[in-house]
């Protein structure tokens, strides 16, 4: 893992050559991607650093998004706003997530888990579109903190009750005060429904980079601690957990409803993300192994749609300088072409064949079905909405007249299909190996 770590260390010495950057990010990508051999055990051990099929799978989204955010932010290069100090955010997000997905140390994990909000907090400070990116940013670092705090307690409790930090020697008596405070921080991150105001507000606010990477990796965080910590808390987790299914899929088929009422389309694809979020939660609490599959593949899946959603907002953000949906309508006539990967992410979002959402979410549907077998009531209405915000969101942008207060547009170019492609493909192919994510 070392290696890696300083691989991507070396992407320092690029940061006044934007191109070079983003090809050497995209290389060390199918670097990692091609030459490991991830294992359902762990695997790579050195010092502190461990592999395993959860830590590879989200290391690899994580080069692969942040790569497209470089790919993405082609307007700091343009405008020369910063782009040395952008890309050097960058860096530091990447070195932060990596420390995040590779350790086997509970503190040193917490203290990278929180290290991520520093540069999510600058790409929202410095690189937002509105003056509400403070207020955005005041919000994602408090909610994180105030559910922080009570995991850096139950930590040190940890280390005075077993005398080590490492994931896999931890014994101790669980209890629920314990139970809560492992559990709470991830929630907040994921995040779960009644917990979530700060992420519309953080994607509203944020540029396009921003809502990449809090959209593609940073929702992941909150899911990873939930596996991490899963096994501490498996043997105590019978009596409580259902309580977690119930608010989480109540809070899906809200969430989901609400979506319906939006008005902003970044606004709409944040809260469908959070509606995603809640059933991963699901399938991570019935702490069963279809539930662990199908949260892991539907992380996967989110990631890359959610990333490609809000890459497609975002170009035509730059060109109609608007979010709003009853501005931006009938853009199948201006742009034919961007309206098939409209359709295709849009597809993608409401979990149909042959994507990544649709087999994690059978998965976790079974997995619901051995827990409860009325869950499947709500399941099956927070997939109908699913399917409606969907369509709803491609109809209103591709269909109907074009607002009469535009005046020129500039056509899409190759770096944009591209951006938009690379979301797309890795989307609908990884379905065809799914036997390497079902831990087999």
């Amino acid at each position: 893992m070392m290696k890696y770590i300083l691989a991507s260390l070396f992407l320092i010495h690029l940061l006044n050559y934007w191109w070079l950057f983003m090809l050497c990010l995209m290389f060390l990508s199918f670097i990692y991607l091609f030459l490991n051999n991830p294992l359902n055990y762990c695997s790579q051990i050195s010092g502190m650093f461990f592999q395993d099929i959860l830590s590879y799978s989200l290391i690899a989204l994580s080069y692969w998004v942040l790569f497209l955010m470089v790919l993405a932010s082609f307007i700091i290069y343009n405008s020369s706003s910063s782009e040395s100090e952008f890309l050097f955010v960058i860096v530091f997000m990447l070195m932060s997530l990596l420390l995040t997905f590779s350790l086997d140390n509970m503190l040193y994990f917490f203290i990278s888990f929180e290290i991520t909000l520093i540069p999510t907090l600058l790409l929202i400070f410095g690189w937002g579109y509105q003056p509400e990116r403070l207020l955005a940013g005041y919000y994602l670092l408090f909610y994180t903190l105030f559910a922080s705090t009570p995991l850096l307690m139950g930590l040190f409790y940890i280390y005075y009750s077993s005398s080590t930090f490492n994931f896999w020697l931890i014994n101790i008596d669980m209890n629920f005060y314990l139970y809560l405070s492992l559990l709470v921080a991830f929630f907040f991150k994921l995040p779960m429904v009644f917990v979530h105001f700060w992420l519309p507000k953080a994607h509203v606010e944020a540029p396009i980079s921003g809502s990449m990477i809090l959209a593609g990796v940073l929702l992941k965080l909150g899911g990873y601690g939930l596996f991490r910590v899963g096994g501490l808390i498996h043997s105590y987790s019978v009596t409580y957990n259902w309580l977690w299914v119930s608010i989480s899929l109540y809070g899906a088929l809200m969430i989901s409803m609400l979506c319906l009422y939006q008005v902003d389309i970044k606004s709409m694809i944040a809260y469908s993300s959070v509606a995603h979020m809640a059933l991963v939660i699901c399938g991570i609490m019935t702490m069963t192994t279809y539930g662990c599959i199908g949260s892991l593949i539907l992380m996967i899946g989110h990631g890359l749609c959610s990333s490609g959603l809000f890459c497609l907002a975002n170009l035509i953000y730059e060109r109609s300088h608007s979010r709003s949906f009853l501005i931006n309508k009938g853009f199948i006539n201006l742009f034919p072409s961007l309206s098939l990967f409209w359709f295709l992410l849009c597809v993608g979002n409401m979990a149909a064949p042959p994507t990544l959402n649709l087999l994690g979410e059978l998965y976790i549907l079974l997995s619901l079905l051995f827990y409860d077998g009325l869950s499947i009531l709500l399941f099956s209405f927070i997939s109908f909405f699913s399917c409606c915000y969907s369509i709803y969101l491609y109809s209103i942008t591709q269909h109907g007249f074009i607002y009469g207060g535009f005046y020129s547009f500039s056509s899409l170019n190759l770096r944009e299909y591209l951006l938009i492609l690379f979301h797309v493909v890795p989307l609908y192919l990884l379905v065809l190996k799914f036997d390497f994510f079902s831990l087999m």
